[in-house]
Parts: C-alpha cells; sequence; structure tokens
C-alpha cells in the first residue's frame, strides 16, 4: 500500500515561468529565445544548464544566483507561482491519511521559501542543499527513505522527469507518478520510459487521491 507521498518542487507544485524568465533577463537574452533554448538542451537528453553555457560560455550558477542576491534580484517564487491543484490535492491526501513531504533539487533560500509557503501542508520538507546530494544520484533517495515513516515500497514518489525523478526513486524501490506539465515533462511523455515506469502517469495532482485510493483498494 501507498503510505506517503512525497513531491518534487519545480514543475510540479512550482510553475517556474518566471523564474526561468528571470534569468533570461539576468542574461539579457529574450525570453523566448532563452526557453527556446531550453527546451532544445531538454530535448537533446542534456544537462538543463546547459543552455547558460549557450549564452554565456563558462556560465557558473552559484555564482551567479549569489551575484542576484547581491543585486537585489535573488531567485523567488510565491503564492502565485503554485500550480492550481496543489493546495487542494495537499488537502485532500492529508484528509485521507497520508502522510506528505516535499523533496527536490533546491537551494537553501528555495528550502526557506517552501517551508514558509508549506508551514501547515505536509510533514517534511527536505532539498539537496539540506542533504548534499542532488537527484539523480541514489543517495538523495537514500535521506528521502530515511525521513519518510514507511517502508520505501509504500512510497509514492512525484515529480515531473523522467530521468531525475522516476528511475532513481524505482531504484530506491519507491512507487512513482509522473505528471505531464512543464518542460521535461511534456517533451518526456511519450517516450518508452514514461510509459511503462511510473505507477500512475496524472495530466493533475488533483488525480492522485483517486489514484492513491483505487491502488490501496486492490491490496497492491
Amino acid at each position: 500500500m501507498i503510505r506517503a507521498v512525497v513531491f518534487d518542487v519545480g514543475e510540479c507544485l512550482v510553475d517556474e515561468t518566471r523564474e526561468y524568465g528571470t534569468w533570461a533577463d539576468w542574461l539579457g537574452v529574450p525570453r523566448h529565445t532563452f526557453v527556446s533554448v531550453f527546451g532544445a538542451v531538454i530535448a537533446q537528453g542534456r544537462d538543463y544548464r546547459e543552455t547558460f553555457q549557450e549564452f554565456r560560455p563558462g556560465f557558473d550558477l552559484h555564482a551567479e544566483r549569489q551575484a542576484r542576491a547581491d543585486a537585489g534580484r535573488p531567485e523567488h517564487f510565491g503564492e502565485d507561482d503554485l500550480y492550481p491543484d496543489v493546495r487542494p490535492t495537499l488537502a485532500q491526501l492529508r484528509a485521507n491519511g497520508l502522510w506528505l513531504g516535499i523533496a527536490g533539487n533546491q537551494t537553501v533560500r528555495a528550502g526557506g521559501i517552501l517551508r514558509e509557503l508549506f508551514t501547515d501542508d505536509v510533514d517534511l520538507i527536505g532539498t539537496s542543499d539540506d542533504w548534499g546530494a542532488s537527484k539523480p544520484n541514489p543517495e538523495f533517495f537514500v535521506r528521502v527513505a530515511e525521513v519518510v515513516p514507511a517502508e520505501p515500497g509504500e512510497i509514492l514518489y512525484v515529480g515531473d522527469r523522467v530521468d531525475n525523478d522516476l528511475r532513481p526513486a524505482i531504484a530506491a524501490r519507491m512507487k512513482t507518478a509522473l505528471i505531464r506539465r512543464g518542460p521535461w515533462g511534456t517533451i518526456q511523455w511519450n517516450t518508452r520510459e514514461a510509459c511503462d515506469l511510473p505507477t500512475f502517469r496524472v495530466e493533475s495532482l488533483a488525480e492522485l487521491p483517486d489514484c492513491i485510493a483505487n491502488f490501496n483498494a486492490q491490496g497492491h
């Protein structure tokens, strides 16, 4: 049975449109151009961070994040950036008695923002910066398994990426849900792995409560 649900952050809970737009602005690149190259990089199976190299070779993302902060333009997301299905879904899952967590590749600053946004909605928030391990590193999911009060096979990890979310979570013996939104979820949706690997494939988080209830009712 599924007893706990852990959510990825970007393009699962948070619409990152605004954030990537601000990166385009920081680089002095038209937003449409930045987004087009971003999509091309993902479709080629490359690391999304290579997008920045296309515009500024030698770009250091960590250093530029600090430069943005020093310039009064730090990374930021808020309530308006949450997908509209997030709050209702978390509320329904909690009402159904499931343990809830958020865990993704996020900075310390982003972790602080998440804790402010989801103070009463989830049981735990963990980030790659907190744990010193980033997806798809298996150690990230070792840490997830350590903090969730359930067996790995009772944990459902929800994300938008085959490479960063599904593969390593399944390797850690967790159940998975792939959501179709954002660049990765859309580009990877019709691949063989996206069709065959996840326990659930959903177009909206709002589908999860029924998916989980039906799964558990069947006595898996």
